[in-house]
Parts: structure tokens; sequence; C-alpha cells
């Protein structure tokens, strides 16, 4: 919870890769409090008040995955809320080249990491882009903390692709802060 806010306020992406892990986490504990309380709760230096509110944070999105029946795999709705709002403002930087060149030619250095990517699944289960960058990253991520090597080649993909998704993030917090889009623009 406490993470989960402060990754939610400073960068988007990594808010939604930190939930990604927690829904595994939450898997990984059966969808079961007290297994959630032992394993990570009880981690925390924190007053009783707070603590309270990491348990209940926790009892919510076990709740979520249960009611949204993503027991076993897929994500909760908030983790695809993100995705939406996310590909909204991506399709609306590539509309506006002319304001956002580096947003353009950025996404165009990915494109073919995204193309190769989404090739090696049938049409039918292809991902959006924006989803097959995250599903990249957080593999990526959990080979990592599993201490297993990736090849130079994913490594560069890796790479463009964190770096695209970083500059996706920073215009998202830029669009929080004052919308990017919209009537406002028109009165400047």
């Amino acid at each position: 919870m406490i993470i989960a806010q402060q990754k939610r306020k400073d960068n988007i992406a990594e808010y939604l890769l930190y939930l990604w892990q927690v829904e595994d986490l939450l898997r990984a504990c059966n969808l079961d409090i007290e297994q959630v309380e032992k394993a990570v709760i009880d981690r925390y230096d924190v007053d009783e008040k707070t603590r309270s509110e990491i348990r209940e944070w926790y009892e919510s999105l076990i709740q979520m995955m249960e009611m949204e029946n993503v027991r076993q795999r897929g994500h909760i709705r908030v983790c695809h809320n993100v995705l939406i709002r996310l590909n909204d403002l991506h399709v609306q930087l590539l509309a506006d080249q002319n304001r956002f060149p580096d947003y353009h030619a950025d996404y165009y250095r990915t494109l073919p990491f995204i193309v190769q990517l989404r090739a090696t699944l049938p049409e039918q289960e292809r991902p959006s882009e924006l989803e097959t960058c995250f599903n990249a990253l957080y593999g990526v991520m959990m080979l990592h903390l599993q201490g297993k090597e990736i090849s130079q080649d994913t490594a560069a993909a890796i790479s463009q692709i964190s770096h695209f998704i970083g500059m996706l993030a920073a215009y998202y917090k830029r669009d929080e802060e004052k919308p990017l889009f919209g009537d406002d623009l028109n009165d400047n």
C-alpha cells in the first residue's frame, strides 16, 4: 500500500508493474490474508494503525482478484484501467507529432521490438502494443529476481522498451499535473 501509493504518484509504469508483482505475491500466498500477513505485512516497521491499513489494502486486492476471477492468472480491473489510460495518452501523443516529436521517434525505435514480441503469439491472443511492452518488462524483471541471465539482444530490446515506457510515464505525470490535451489548450 505504502509503496503502491508512492509509485502511483511518481511513476505510473512502475506502479503497474508493482501491482502485477503484488498479484503474483498474493497468488503465491494462495490469496490467504494470514499467509500474506506472515510473508509481507509483518515485515513492515510501522505503527498498528498503518499495519491495519496495509492489511486492509491487501485484503481488498484479494477480494478484487476473487471477484474478478483472476485467482490463477490475469490482472485486476485497476491494472486494466491504468493500461487503458496509458494507451489513450499514447494514441494522443502519437497523433500530435509536431508537439511530441521525441515520443514519436522513440515509439518508432521501439516498434520493431514490439512487433517481434507480438509475432510470437497467435493473432487472437496478442495483447496491445503497450501491454506487450509491460509483459516484456515484467518478464525480464522476474528473470532477474530468479537470478537468470538474458541475452544481449533481449537486453537491448528491454533497454529500448524501458526507455519508451519511461517516456510515456513521464508524459503521464505531466498530463496529471496539467493536461496536455483538451479544451484548456485552446485557452493559450
